[in-house]
């Protein structure tokens, strides 16, 4: 580097959508905050889970719980971190919502067969019917959901979501593709279809 190079921290900032920088000081102005990407799919989110929270209140279980034991539903036991991987949810209130379902013999824990030390979470059969009693009730509010946004529409949303969260998570960081510094950061695990990256923030409700 010679000695009229920027510093990775002084480089300059960029112009949003293209690799080419602007001078230093000039101000970037940010998109309006209705076309936030994160909050238009946080609002989206949100909408979806406020019809569902009545009928999983009414069978006494959280939207995490309801998450985890669904995720159960596809699996015959799973090891606690790949469990939280697949349920965006941070390890430390995964630990605290299995102590809860556990308490009302929803899940129960066992010893890998073929190694001890490893141990695995699978949903029990108080578990499994409580999946199916809420079940009914979840697909009945699903099959009105489809109904009033349209099952094509909703079928090209998921396709699109797919399309978007396959774009990201199979590309570099893109703050790295502009060669930005923002100081360390943890290392990133790949990352596989329907989970985050480690290291990533899970939703937390």
């Amino acid at each position: 580097m010679t000695s009229d190079s920027p510093s990775p921290r002084s480089r300059p900032a960029v112009v949003p959508g293209t690799l080419r920088p602007v001078a230093a000081g000039t101000r970037i102005r940010l998109r309006d905050f209705s076309k936030s990407l994160p909050m238009s799919l946080l609002r989206a989110r949100e909408t979806v889970m406020r019809q569902f929270r009545p009928s999983l209140a009414h069978f006494g279980i959280t939207e995490q719980q309801w998450r985890v034991l669904r995720a159960l539903t596809s699996v015959r036991a799973i090891e606690v971190l790949e469990l939280a991987d697949a349920t965006c949810l941070l390890a430390p209130s995964l630990s605290r919502i299995l102590k809860g379902l556990e308490e009302r013999d929803l899940v129960q824990r066992m010893a890998d067969e073929t190694d001890m030390r490893r141990v695995l979470i699978s949903i029990s059969p108080a578990g499994q019917t409580l999946i199916e009693q809420a079940g009914a009730h979840s697909e009945v509010i699903y099959a009105e959901i489809t109904r009033r946004y349209g099952a094509k529409r909703l079928a090209v949303l998921q396709d699109m979501l797919r399309d978007l969260e396959d774009t990201l998570a199979d590309a570099p960081l893109i703050i790295d593709s502009l060669g930005l510094d923002v100081g360390p950061r943890a290392p990133h695990a790949p990352t596989r279809r329907g989970r985050p990256r480690k290291g990533d923030e899970p939703l937390e409700d």
